[in-house]
């Protein structure tokens, strides 16, 4: 009869992994599952602005209507006579302005290149198309005994031109009314060589003789609304990791919408001081400063597969006003989701936006793990070192030797099994009944103490690993700084390296095959199987326990990973790789014969001594045998 107390070591591991990873592949599946293609993109389009918008109208209509009658005319705001489109740019950013709405329809990054199925990445990143982009600020003036809504998307402001400075280009649009009163919209973009500061767009809104004029109202609605493109080579993963972002003041925590294959939608009635459109890579945001948005409506639906979009996003906002209000300041950010940058972005007063936590990094610990060690260490390493490649092998080794004491350990311990089993095998064949089960357990633990032995000694090694593991499961897909970087065969190793496509789709695997995830599946068969052989030399296994730890586990990996990054998959099949390494080179190292004989001296002088856990397990089984004898 199997010990089933022996069998700790090798099955609590593994099941752990197993769960943690088929439970996060079923999950992935459901979300990513094939969206409804049925859904026109032109009704998409106007269902999230129609509705983003709403409820700002309503509630300043009803707020304006309190007191004074109201028109929708407007005989007093000049238009200009006719549109047209202006270009800002620096070495990262090239923006495109139009006096339509006094607002930017175009984001071009000029150190990014889009992903184009068998073709050359040549051509550049757009943060969002042109024909979808909509940003307009509504408010209301007064003429005569009569109210005026000014909703500035519908009107052509005057360009006053491109003024050039040291280190910035800026441009201003106006919106004038009769009596010389005018609404400026001042946008600014920096080429200071620094990242943090030339992705960020000064927009600062000017209201120049218009305090007359405003009628009596408590905010001023601000509406944005944009359409991504998609920019990556897999559709389902660059869904997976774009969604809307924003953050309350003062907290260091942000919320977001979640992925979702339809629509999301939440009314944040609460102050929010940024809302962020996020892509896999890029990011879209807009920031007020000295001033929160009083309350936000967000929302985004998701764009069929092969239209060439992501999701739509909208957001319908306030800002507050009162009549001393003379104009507000934004920034707008539209640049990469890169960690360095992103972490150094500051509001007006010098604290951080927390923008960075857009990025997702893992789960409690293993957040901690890529903030402070992943990250710094990649950082580091990529300013010396030009092959990625060769980045993530140093990064795997220097991992491998971090944790090298806990393998080690692992090892040893296995090693201290294996010299007691036939103890183990005389405990089981002198406790052979189900009845004798408690005895059997209490024998077996005070074999574990006089021997010095801790079952779980083998197993904890791996559970401090985990962190590590989700850490690099979540730092890989989500890391710009590897989109676009080749390394052998693979051409980017943010995405994956298909070497065969093939004419159909395989259910959970996909329609190419990845060689480094094929690789990484071989390999890790033959870390299990070893694993398995030398775990087995310690314990009689369970029914079914090789095959769930020599087959099953690369099998999943090998359906789970095949459309991830190509970098995730290097780096797993280096860790694997090194591990065995580790393990044989540590075999080497330990005589059998000596761990066994160090062992029987140990247990020959104690004497029967118990540590306090096992007085205190004892204790509880004794008490567990008199309540099963009632």
């Amino acid at each position: 009869m199997e010990n089933n107390s022996t069998n700790k070591q090798s099955i609590i591991g593994f099941i752990l992994i197993g769960v943690v990873f088929f439970g996060y592949m079923l999950y992935n599946n459901y979300q990513m599952k094939k969206f409804n293609e049925q859904v026109a993109v032109e009704q998409l389009v106007e269902g999230v602005a129609t509705e983003a918008s709403a409820v700002v109208a309503a509630q300043q209509e009803a707020e304006v209507a309190k007191t004074e009658p109201l028109v929708v005319a407007d005989p007093f705001i000049i238009d200009g006579a006719e549109s047209s489109e202006v270009v800002l740019e620096n070495d990262y950013l090239k923006l495109t302005l139009s006096t339509i709405g006094g607002q930017i329809v175009d984001a071009t990054l000029k150190k990014h290149t889009k992903y184009a199925p068998k073709e050359e990445r040549n051509e550049l990143v757009k943060l969002f198309d042109p024909t979808s982009a909509a940003f307009d600020m509504t408010f209301y003036v007064k003429d005569d005994l009569k109210n005026v809504k000014v909703v500035t998307a519908e009107h052509n402001f005057v360009c006053q031109g491109v003024v050039e400075g040291a280190e910035s280009k800026s441009v201003t649009f106006t919106l004038p009314f009769k009596g010389g009163a005018a609404l400026n919209f001042v946008y600014t973009l920096y080429n200071s060589k620094s990242e943090e500061r030339d992705y960020l767009v000064d927009f600062d809104v000017q209201f120049s003789g218009l305090a007359p004029l405003m009628a009596n109202q408590s905010s001023i609605g601000v509406d944005w609304h944009t359409r991504s493109y998609q920019n990556e080579r897999s559709y389902k993963n660059e869904n997976m990791y774009t969604s809307l972002y924003y953050r309350h003041p003062g907290e260091t925590g942000i919320e977001n919408l979640g992925v979702s294959e339809g629509n999301k939608s939440k009314n944040v009635s609460t102050s929010v001081d940024w809302v962020a459109f996020k892509q896999q890579y890029f990011t879209t945001a807009i920031i007020p400063e000295g001033v929160d948005f009083t309350y936000a409506d967000v929302a985004y639906q998701t764009l069929p597969e092969k239209s060439g979009y992501i999701k739509e996003y909208s957001m319908a906002a306030a800002v507050p006003y009162t009549p001393q209000t003379d104009g507000y300041k934004f920034n707008f950010y539209l640049g990469p989701n890169k960690f360095p940058v992103l972490k150094k972005l500051a509001d007006s007063n010098g604290d951080s936006l927390n923008l960075e936590r857009i990025i997702p990094l893992g789960w409690i610990f293993s957040t901690y793990v890529s903030r402070w060690v992943v990250i710094p260490l990649f950082t580091f390493l990529s300013k010396y070192i030009e092959s990625f490649g060769l980045i993530i092998l140093i990064l795997t080794l220097l991992v491998k030797l971090i944790i090298s004491p806990l393998t080690y350990k692992s090892y040893l311990s296995t090693a201290k099994m294996r010299a007691v089993r036939p103890e183990l095998e005389a405990i089981n064949a002198k406790y052979p009944r189900q009845e004798d089960a408690m005895k059997k357990q209490q024998a077996t633990m005070e074999l574990y103490n006089k021997a010095g032995i801790s079952p779980m000694s083998g197993c904890l090694p791996m559970l401090i690993q985990m962190p590590i593991l989700i850490a690099m499961f979540r730092f890989f897909p989500a890391s710009i700084e590897l989109r676009g970087k080749s390394f052998l065969w693979s051409d980017d190793l943010s995405s994956y390296d298909s070497v065969l496509d093939l004419p159909f789709n395989i259910p959970f695997y996909g329609d190419h095959i990845s060689l480094f995830c094929l690789l990484m599946a071989v390999v890790l068969f033959g870390y299990s199987y070893m694993n398995y052989k030398q775990t087995a030399a310690t314990q009689p296994q369970m029914p079914g326990m090789k095959f769930m730890t020599v087959y099953m586990m690369p099998i999943m990996m090998l359906f789970w990973f095949n459309s991830y990054s190509s970098g995730l998959c290097y780096y797993y099949l280096l860790s694997n790789i090194i591990t065995m390494l580790m393990m044989l080179g540590i075999r080497a190292m330990v005589d059998d014969d000596k761990v066994r004989a160090a062992i029987h001296t140990k247990m020959t002088n104690t004497k029967g001594k118990k540590s306090r856990f096992q007085q205190r397990y004892e204790e509880l089984m004794r008490q567990q045998e008199q309540l099963n004898k009632r």
